[in-house]
């Protein structure tokens, strides 16, 4: 072979290949979601399908944990030197993944339209000392959900205002035979049980933490206790709730086994849906009740965000799928099992038709969010209090000494 036609064949060659279409994605994305609540897995899937398809060349894995699994699973990662690239982490997270540089600073990214269109209340779950760690995206508080038809049978007009006339009304209920127990909550040794106390610490204008020490043991923590034991105690409270997380709640209430029940917004579609649920049509929902001359409406917040770890390698890469995943088209088309970030999409009938009910009690709600404490020892002082409540409920400790134990053992 000549050295010319030799040549000539190389050319060719490297000319031809450069014409083929790259076989292999050129950066490659780990992603760490829940695997419960809000936003489905199916939905997860194919938003990052649609992102894969007007980028190419991004691929992103993804990876589903329970909530108990996210935050471990984060710090673990960063540990071992990587792992993600994308981390959906919990608005309790900030304060200790900013003293710790797991999340990296994104203030720079967000823009002045993410800053005007984005309800104020959702920057609340990403920021810290001024700064944001990610973007918002699960806004997200726990309604209280009723059984409509039980209502109607037992007499009762309209849902409860307030937490004692839930009480007097699961106790109608209960009294007429109707359900043996009414209600049905979240209270298993896990942060759900915080978010439940949460609401209702809400409600009771009670504190967590009064300049940097506990105070939840006293007034309206204390409060809040006491009502959930005399629920638990009274019969009305299904006996199982003290294992309940969410979705137990979700699955108790759409079998028509319970006729009050507090949980996040994605409860609502489906236990709407005939396919998954024997109570389709009879769901109502409302802003959790408030208590009387303290409160109209209790609420926690429950709200996630999405952020990029410091050991990751593609942070531009990253940021441009979360900008994707939060933004106001992606939000809207997927509203059915999580309500948008975006202030405007409330007023949109793509976002609101059908579910007119959830939006009525998302904007008395959403506005009303009470924070979990902010502190970088969150994960103890939860711990503490998973414990003191679930002491109270079993009867082994009054709600005082339970709360005063927590308080101690908070760490802080």
């Amino acid at each position: 072979m000549s050295k010319s036609f030799r040549n000539s064949l190389l050319g060719a060659v490297i000319i031809s290949a450069s014409l083929v279409p790259h076989a292999f994605a050129e950066t490659t994305l780990n992603a760490l979601f829940m695997a419960q609540a809000a936003y489905s897995e199916d939905d997860v899937r194919a938003m990052t399908e649609a992102f894969q398809k007007a980028n190419p060349d991004i691929k992103v894995n993804l990876e589903f944990v329970p909530y108990e699994g996210l935050h471990d699973k984060t710090v673990l990662a960063q540990g071992s030197g990587g792992g993600y690239d994308i981390v959906l982490f919990d608005v309790i997270w900030p304060a200790e993944y900013a003293e710790n540089k797991v999340l990296v600073d994104v203030s720079s990214r967000v823009t002045d339209e993410m800053k005007k269109g984005v309800l104020p209340g959702a920057w609340t779950t990403v920021e810290y000392n001024g700064a944001y760690y990610g973007m918002p995206w699960i806004l997200d508080t726990k309604y209280l959900f009723y059984n409509k038809k039980i209502l109607k049978e037992a007499g009762i007009d309209a849902p409860p205002k307030t937490w004692d006339e839930l009480t007097a009304d699961a106790k109608i209920i209960k009294d007429k035979g109707l359900l043996e127990t009414p209600i049905a909550w979240s209270w298993a040794q896990a942060e759900a049980a915080i978010c439940d106390y949460t609401t209702l610490v809400s409600a009771y204008g009670g504190d967590f933490l009064k300049d940097g020490k506990p105070d939840f043991q006293n007034g309206g923590g204390l409060d809040a206790l006491k009502y959930m034991v005399s629920s638990y105690e009274s019969g009305l409270t299904n006996p199982n709730s003290k294992e309940f997380l969410e979705e137990d709640v979700r699955s108790v209430f759409q079998n028509g086994e319970a006729a009050f029940a507090l949980n996040w917004t994605y409860m609502y579609n489906l236990a709407n849906d005939p396919k998954e649920s024997k109570v389709a049509g009879d769901v109502g929902v409302v802003p959790a009740p408030g208590v009387e001359g303290k409160s109209t409406v209790s609420a926690v917040n429950g709200s996630m965000g999405l952020g990029i770890p410091t050991a990751s390698k593609h942070p531009d890469e990253a940021w441009k799928y979360i900008v994707y995943m939060t933004s106001q088209t992606v939000q809207n088309q997927y509203a059915k099992l999580s309500l948008p970030i975006w202030a405007s999409s409330y007023s949109d009938p793509a976002v609101t038709a059908g579910q007119e009910e959830l939006i009525a009690a998302a904007k008395e709600g959403l506005a009303a969010m009470y924070p979990r404490p902010t502190t970088p020892r969150y994960q103890e002082l939860s711990a503490a209090l998973q414990q003191g409540i679930q002491e109270a409920l079993l009867g082994q400790a009054s709600p005082e000494d339970a709360l005063k134990a927590a308080a101690d053992n908070s760490g802080l």
